[in-house]
């Protein structure tokens, strides 16, 4: 069975964005792009509406985008501990209270048994000096988290840039 990756808003807008001038964005968005292409059909992809919620907004052609590449996907169940694990995040991990949304993210992710969330979100998601701080938030009420990583992180042999990173 395929394992499951949580697709984070940060994904379908980098995958759906206009090019950029900006290098390193413009690097996630062929990364973003690379990866969808080769590699998202050897996972199970999901999403939740937070997801679709903040997909949602924005300029409209752009987000008839993002809701097109998400209508695609499972959209997990929200279950009533959600807002309390968020709460938790919130309080041990360090997240600061405008980062609510990515620690539902997480939340959802977590109580769904998913195997990875997936984002460009580095600083409040994809962020190895606030990992330790979540984990063991999940873990004090029993849960596992997903590995969070980045497309870059997921993609395997599909691209190979001569180096091994």
């Amino acid at each position: 069975m395929a394992e499951n990756v949580y697709i984070e808003t940060t994904i379908v807008s980098y995958l759906t964005a206009r090019p950029t001038a900006d290098v390193v964005r413009r690097g996630h968005q062929e990364l973003t792009k690379l990866w969808w292409q080769h590699r998202a059909a050897d996972f199970h992809l999901c999403t939740s509406q937070f997801v679709v919620d903040e997909a949602s907004a924005g300029d409209p052609q752009a987000a008839q985008a993002r809701l097109q590449i998400l209508s695609s996907l499972e959209l997990l169940q929200i279950g009533a501990d959600v807002p309390a694990l968020a709460d938790l995040l919130l309080a041990e991990a360090a997240l600061p209270p405008k980062a609510r949304v990515d620690a539902i993210h997480l939340a959802v992710a977590t109580t769904n048994g998913i195997h990875y969330l997936m984002t460009w979100n580095c600083k409040h998601l994809a962020n190895a000096l606030l990992w330790r701080k979540m984990e063991q938030a999940c873990r004090k009420i029993g849960l596992k988290p997903p590995l969070i990583c980045t497309p870059h992180e997921l993609i395997g042999d599909a691209y190979d840039p001569g180096s091994d990173c």
